[in-house]
């Protein structure tokens, strides 16, 4: 099936304006894969999810059901379920389309997943700024317990962040949960082992989520079919900047980044002239318009240097000034630090003072060296990924546009 052709799952619903609606979501085949999950065996329900090949889409790309596999054998007191609903990446608005239009396709995803990994309460954490998403998935969990879907077997808590970014790392968000300072963790020991209020707990993307009950309702070998060969299924990329028709498409993850930009998204706009992607969300490393032959499923980004991340796709003509997009890059990063770490507290305040003063006309030959070797050796060094993930841009951005840099420095 070629990534054109490719059925549309997660978005089959998007056009009809009640699409969020219990009623809607019933008409349209909701909840018809809950009864089956009952049948089965939690075990089951993970080596289900682990054969489709489900990968995370919140941004670490994990498998999925390997995931659910680590909660300890044997354990007898409670386990979490937690969906991460935070989505701060920018250039990303995929998973805010599915809380406002298809909730309870979440609903019913947490239903099976806290069935295959022993939950009996789960937690759906959003983002502070999503307000119409939080009234959409509160209204459709009212209506999931009135029907009694919920309240059966699982409970679930819609909490609402207050809007840092760094509550979209598992650890911070399930510190923010409990009440706490969004901090990061260490890990080990890892969430499935010793998560919110020290339990077990399993913390899950909602596009992650939203795709469970059609892999169990049509089989994991289908799921798997539509993707490649390590990452099963479709997969929404949100698609911004210069473009003729920007927003969500739905795709196999099988489709090329030059696919989605001219057979998707319309081609590019302002000078028409492609300069370069962000693939991934502003942490993912820039690719130039030369580079854009690369299937868009985790392994085939991996290979080609960046990642795929939360799927944000940021396209930039030729009309942009690279130094600039780095300074905004550089200046949300310096202000989304939790500043736990002191490599990133100072590394990302430093890069971003760097990256202005060139800028603005007052950059030193030295600069472009210093922010390389500064965001070098703070990789690894922190107790989350929220640095590494900035360094992606940091050295990127400069190695393949050094020159756009260094015409900005006074000779």
């Amino acid at each position: 099936m070629s990534p054109a052709a490719t059925e549309k799952i997660l978005t089959r619903n998007f056009g009809r304006p009640d699409s969020h609606t219990l009623k809607a979501y019933l008409e349209t085949g909701g909840y018809t894969a809950l009864p089956k999950a009952l049948t089965m065996e939690p075990p089951a329900i993970i080596d289900a999810v682990k054969r489709s090949n489900l990968r995370g889409l919140g941004g670490a790309g994990f498998p999925t059901g390997t995931k659910w596999s680590f909660i300890p054998k044997g354990h007898t007191g409670p386990v979490y379920l937690v969906i991460n609903a935070d989505e701060g990446e920018p250039g990303t608005f995929k998973d805010r389309y599915l809380l406002e239009r298809d909730p309870h396709a979440l609903i019913e995803g947490m239903l099976i997943a806290a069935r295959a990994i022993g939950s009996t309460l789960a937690f759906v954490y959003i983002r502070g700024e999503y307000v119409e998403s939080w009234r959409h998935v509160s209204a459709a969990v009212g209506e999931a317990y009135e029907a009694g879907y919920l309240g059966r077997g699982l409970d679930v808590v819609v909490h609402r962040g207050a809007g840092a970014y760094i509550c979209g790392e598992e650890t911070g968000l399930i510190s923010s949960l409990e009440g706490k300072k969004g901090w990061p963790k260490l890990k080990p020991p890892f969430p499935a082992i010793k998560g919110a209020f020290g339990a077990p707990t399993i913390v899950n993307n909602v596009e992650t989520i939203c795709h469970v009950p059609h892999i169990i309702n049509r089989g994991a070998e289908w799921f798997a079919s539509l993707g490649t060969k390590t990452q099963g299924g479709t997969r929404m990329y949100s698609v911004s900047g210069r473009v003729t028709r920007p927003g969500v498409y739905e795709t196999s993850v099988a489709v090329t980044l030059r696919q989605l930009i001219y057979e998707y998204a319309g081609g590019v706009t302002g000078n028409g002239r492609l300069k370069a992607v962000v693939p991934g969300g502003s942490s993912a490393a820039i690719l130039t318009a030369d580079e854009i032959d690369v299937t868009m499923d985790v392994d085939g980004l991996k290979a080609a240097g960046t990642m795929a991340g939360s799927a944000g796709v940021i396209v930039l003509d030729e009309t942009v000034s690279i130094p600039e997009a780095l300074m905004v890059v550089a200046r949300f990063y310096a202000h989304e630090s939790c500043g736990q770490c002191t490599p990133c507290r100072e590394s990302t305040g430093w890069i971003y003072e760097m990256t202005r003063r060139i800028v603005v006309g007052r950059g030193r030959k030295a600069d472009l060296d210093t922010i390389l070797d500064v965001a070098r050796r703070g990789a690894g060094t922190t107790i989350c990924a929220f640095y590494d993930g900035a360094v992606g841009p940091y050295i990127s951005y400069i190695e393949k546009f050094r020159a756009e840099f260094e015409s900005l420095i006074p000779k």
